[in-house]
């Protein structure tokens, strides 16, 4: 995993140019693309990093999602753009020493690529009447749609998702769904939807029920946001807790 620090370095040089026109909540998210053979190390190397954060209490919270195609997510609140130039572990790092080489040198094993990147949540989109949150008791299973679109299509495709958004509402829908828009760090655009779960069974009894809910009207709904998605794909995980951090207060 690369450091947090060179991540926030790159990332600063790109949020100038942000479109806010969306904004409501940003997050910077850095994707480990873990080897299948170093799986079992790099959870070691993971939970290792956690403890000692939570030993030195660095001020920089994040929460982490594992996929199943073994990508590792570290989704971290952006507040405002003078907060890519803070150095938060710069402390730790001298506190730790060559212990903190060591993580680092074994978190570069276990993949050959990752990223970093910034999306932004719009709960204007997002359908959570009780309350948006990302995290929910007990529900740490994870579906993640991803709905690529052109250029061309940015407005249809926002208006198209506005619709669905209005269909769930009339139906009082008991499935909830939070979106996020790409931004900078991203190759292409898209908007993500994130469906949170107790495991896998739960995910297919909300969506059997959902469907029924929705009724016949979903379909003429869903079709629409469909002609403007360029390309559609689904990934599956969980939220990690025991591989996420959040500071103590100083």
């Amino acid at each position: 995993m690369k450091t947090l620090i060179k991540s926030l370095v790159i990332i600063s040089a790109l949020c100038l140019f942000i479109n806010m026109s969306y904004a409501q909540k940003m997050y910077q998210i850095h994707q480990d693309n873990v080897k299948p053979s170093m799986v079992s190390l790099y959870e070691k190397t993971a939970k290792e990093f956690t403890e000692a954060c939570n030993k030195h209490n660095p001020q920089a919270p994040w929460i982490t999602a594992t996929t199943g195609n073994m990508q590792y997510l570290y989704i971290s609140p952006l507040e405002n753009f003078a907060a890519l130039d803070e150095n938060v572990f710069s402390d730790m790092r001298k506190a730790m020493g060559d212990s903190w080489s060591n993580i680092f040198k074994n978190f570069n094993k276990c993949y050959d690529s990752h990223s970093d990147y910034i999306i932004t949540l719009s709960e204007k989109l997002s359908y959570m009447p009780e309350g948006i949150t990302q995290m929910q008791e007990g529900q740490n299973y994870r579906n993640w749609y991803y709905l690529y679109y052109t250029p061309e299509n940015g407005e249809n495709i926002l208006e198209a998702i506005k619709g669905v958004k209005e269909l769930f509402k009339s139906k009082a829908s008991k499935s909830y769904y939070r979106i996020y828009r790409s931004g900078f760090g991203c190759p292409e655009s898209f908007y993500l939807v994130a469906v949170s779960s107790k495991d896998e069974l739960d995910s297919a009894i909300k969506g059997k029920a959902n469907q029924e809910t929705l009724g016949e009207d979903r379909k003429a709904v869903f079709g629409n946001l469909m002609q403007y998605v360029s390309r559609f794909e689904e990934i599956t995980g969980e939220m990690r807790p025991d591989i996420s951090y959040s500071p103590k207060s100083n």
